[in-house]
């Protein structure tokens, strides 16, 4: 079957609320290059190596986390933007983006897909922060190479892990992607550790110092089951064809 393009973005708009977002770029339809959609590819990332999959499997519409049109870029469509836009306006291949709507969404978001993975149980989100950060705990207190090593088998990539010495984790805290700030919330709620994707200098010795284990498992690795779970949600409703295509980040 197929499905209009502006079908999916009323859909997709109206269940991850993206109104309720002040977001860094524009979420829906960035970029319509047809109507018609029977097979939608997902991926994290709208890079040239995602483009060039997806054509290669015969994609009428692209979903992804990361799109373009990002606040304080330079608006002119050159230089890679250029191509990966004209490759995709050529190849009739539609792109669709959602950012922080699709971090914060109870059910499909990266946050709540990424507590699944990682097993932890109570995951609820912290209203104060629009959804974005998560706390919860995890079944068995683990040491933080224990932690560490758990994390690095579901994701398959191995987190960088500042400890503070010889702290047990039970109550932990998330963010995906590049939150590392936000140990510092983490600290506040008493938390034992904070998982997200990506590190600062300084945050290695705020770590330290307020004594919360930190963990950076990849701002790709710990983003790919948002988007993955929403194209999966478009098929079933839409009776699309589905296929998530993860090109690898080591970031």
């Amino acid at each position: 079957m197929t499905v209009s393009v502006s079908e999916l973005q009323a859909y997709c708009n109206s269940l991850l609320e993206v109104d309720r977002f002040d977001d860094y770029c524009p979420n829906g339809l960035q970029i319509e290059a047809g109507d018609a959609v029977r097979r939608l590819v997902s991926g994290v990332t709208a890079c040239q190596a995602l483009i060039d999959a997806a054509v290669e499997c015969g994609a009428d519409a692209l979903l992804v986390h990361h799109g373009y049109f990002w606040k304080g870029e330079p608006a002119a469509l050159t230089g890679i933007k250029g191509r990966r836009i004209r490759d995709l306006m050529r190849e009739n291949v539609s792109l669709l983006a959602y950012h922080l709507p699709l971090d914060a969404h109870p059910e499909l978001g990266n946050n709540r897909q990424l507590a699944d993975r990682l097993g932890f149980v109570d995951a609820q989100p912290d209203q104060g922060q629009q959804g974005l950060f998560w706390h919860g705990r995890i079944e068995k207190p683990l040491s933080g190479a224990e932690m560490g090593a758990m994390i690095g088998a579901r994701l398959n990539r191995r987190p960088l892990h500042i400890g503070p010495g010889e702290r047990t984790i039970e109550r932990i805290g998330w963010c995906t992607g590049a939150a590392q700030g936000a140990i510092l919330h983490a600290a506040e709620l008493g938390l034992d550790a904070f998982v997200t994707g990506e590190v600062s200098e300084q945050t290695v010795h705020q770590a330290r110092e307020l004594g919360v284990h930190f963990f950076a498992a990849g701002h790709h690795a710990t983003e790919r089951y948002g988007v993955m779970a929403l194209g999966e949600r478009l098929a079933e409703v839409f009776s699309v064809e589905h296929r998530f295509i993860d090109i690898p980040n080591p970031v």
